[in-house]
């Protein structure tokens, strides 16, 4: 389970760990979004988690706070790219500016990248909205699930070269 702000890299590290172990990979954004940037409604969409989480073997990057529960559960491993919020921006700008009008291979069709500035609000607070809570969580699980804190590409990295990713 790869989790971590929006443009802390969670789906090209996700990627990279598919490529490595054969795992399937699951982008939460491509089952969430409808169309036009349309959102899932809340009891399908906990369904729609639950069917996936139950999949014999996953690597699923998202958030989607939610249906966390779903997927902790079901997860052995939980990795969160706590990257600090001004790497999170800037690459969050560089895929709008990399995507624009187009749809991003993590994401559904309909859904092409665009300028928004309530989602940069969003990635802007994050860290600091979020994080002491996903942390205290997250150390809660220490012992029960292998619970991986990456805070910087070099540390990814590494962790990738450990299960063999290029």
């Amino acid at each position: 389970m790869v989790i971590g702000c929006c443009g802390a890299g969670k789906s090209t590290f996700a990627r990279a760990m598919h490529t490595a172990t054969g795992l399937d990979l699951i982008h939460l954004d491509q089952h969430y979004w409808k169309p036009g940037w349309e959102e899932t409604d809340r009891e399908k969409w906990r369904a729609i988690v639950q069917e996936l989480a139950d999949r014999p073997s996953w690597i699923i990057d998202g958030n989607y706070g939610g249906t966390m529960d779903i997927r902790i559960e079901r997860a052995d491993t939980i990795i969160y790219l706590d990257y600090p919020t001004w790497k999170c921006l800037w690459r969050v700008g560089r895929r709008i500016w990399r995507y624009r009008g187009t749809e991003r291979p993590d994401m559904p069709e309909g859904c092409p990248e665009r300028f928004d500035l309530e989602f940069l609000h969003y990635v802007a607070t994050f860290n600091w909205r979020k994080r002491r809570a996903m942390m205290q969580r997250l150390n809660a699980l220490k012992g029960e699930k292998r619970v991986e804190i990456l805070r910087s590409d070099g540390e990814a990295a590494r962790f990738l070269k450990q299960i063999g990713a290029k």
